[in-house]
């Protein structure tokens, strides 16, 4: 029996007729040519089997609460992530490891209490960041310090606390006023009698209370070497005083007794 063959031609104009299969698609998203959006889909974690031509990722409004270790597939052309209203309490440190190329992430909307700068290192080419309507009460300046290419930092609608842990944000703040969008909606929530007082309206006299001294080593090896010598040279002037004050008491007895001997016999 013999081997049917196609002609070399009729084969490259079948090939040319039938489209290579299209890039994945998670069932639960919506995808066209380097977009994926996979919003308002009841999502409990990140799609995993993504095209790594996705340069646009839509996951807002879904039911995601933390985002774990390498949280997404890799993702070299990743531009925009966009996590809107879900319900995100914890982002591991190495929850984005993979995103180098993201420019664009929105985080608004979410139950986030704390970030650490180690989230945001492996995002170099950051350009905007949005942490609006959160739960932050305060924010390390090393988070927005760990992207070089920030341009927009969006943090209106968190309950801050005004307090003295809030100097170092304050400092970053005021040093980067060009970078901060909607200034005036960053109003301290904490304590009650600073309630809607804006944050950028401190002044330097604000925190002059809270300022940092920082102590040498040679002040404490000097606070080793005095605070023992101050311990004993207290025990040495209580004695000494001690000893004076007997002293003067039996001076004074003396000198009674010589005035009036009978009296000291009869004691």
């Amino acid at each position: 029996m013999g081997c049917w063959r196609v002609p070399s031609p009729v084969l490259a104009l079948l090939l040319l007729l039938c489209p290579p299969p299209s890039p994945a698609c998670p069932a639960a998203c919506r995808c066209s040519p380097g977009e994926a959006d996979c919003s308002e889909r009841g999502l409990r974690e990140v799609p995993w089997s993504l095209s790594t031509n996705t340069s646009t990722l839509w996951l807002g409004y879904n039911f995601l609460t933390v985002l774990g270790p390498r949280s997404f597939p890799p993702l070299p052309g990743l531009r925009l992530l966009s996590l809107v209203h879900n319900r995100l309490e914890l982002i591991h440190s190495q929850a984005l490891l993979g995103l180098g190329a993201l420019q664009e992430l929105d985080l608004s909307h979410n139950h986030l209490t704390v970030l650490t700068p180690e989230t945001f290192l492996p995002l170099t080419s950051l350009a905007m960041l949005n942490l609006g309507s959160n739960r932050l009460g305060e924010l390390e300046p090393g988070v927005p310090g760990a992207l070089p290419q920030l341009q927009v930092l969006l943090l209106q609608d968190n309950p801050w606390v005004c307090s003295c842990g809030i100097l170092p944000l304050w400092r970053w703040l005021s040093h980067n006023r060009e970078k901060v969008r909607e200034k005036s909606l960053l109003l301290c929530r904490h304590p009650e009698q600073l309630n809607k007082y804006p944050i950028m309206a401190f002044g330097d006299e604000s925190f002059r209370q809270c300022q940092e001294t920082s102590i040498s080593p040679q002040h404490y090896i000097a606070f080793f070497i005095i605070g023992p010598f101050s311990f004993l040279a207290s025990i040495f002037f209580c004695t000494f005083m001690g000893s004076l004050v007997v002293f003067y008491h039996s001076l004074r007895r003396q000198s009674h007794c010589w005035r009036r001997p009978r009296i000291c016999r009869v004691h």
